[in-house]
């Protein structure tokens, strides 16, 4: 009897790379993602909508979360089969947390609220000893408009 054994295909691509914690190190992560994404195949309006995810995590990474001579993370993995997109950003303080943003409107500005309208969820996590990831998900569908107010 002849059988033949089921191939599997990965279908999640993953892009981990440490990054200065600086000015440049944020607009650098950007790239990166614009980069990889574009490489991946990832549709244009889910790269465009990471794009400013990224940028807004990782300046948000510099300008709050970073410690003298401690890089900061960017993650992406890519799920085609699913359409979806996970955006990771850790940095070295755990003790700063974003402000959960409700109704459109975060104690820290417009940045969180922007990641909060272009991601269909989005959260922060411990990252032991000391830091934290703030995560966001993207689908290929964006999320509907959500109100604010």
């Amino acid at each position: 009897m002849h059988q033949t054994t089921p191939q599997l295909t990965a279908t999640v691509r993953m892009f981990s790379q440490l990054i200065s914690s600086t000015r440049s190190g944020a607009r650098l992560a950007r790239l990166l993602t614009l980069t990889e994404l574009r490489f991946w195949g990832v549709p244009q309006g889910l790269t465009q909508r990471a794009e400013q995810v990224v940028a807004e995590l990782a300046a948000n990474a510099v300008l709050h979360g970073g410690l003298r001579g401690r890089d900061f993370r960017l993650g992406l993995a890519w799920d085609a089969a699913a359409g979806v997109l996970r955006v990771e950003v850790t940095d070295a303080r755990g003790d700063r947390l974003p402000a959960v943003v409700r109704d459109g409107v975060g104690e820290g500005g417009r940045g969180l609220a922007l990641v909060a309208a272009l991601a269909d969820a989005w959260g922060v996590v411990p990252y032991p000893p000391g830091g934290k990831t703030v995560w966001a998900v993207l689908g290929v569908v964006p999320p509907p408009h959500r109100r604010g107010g």
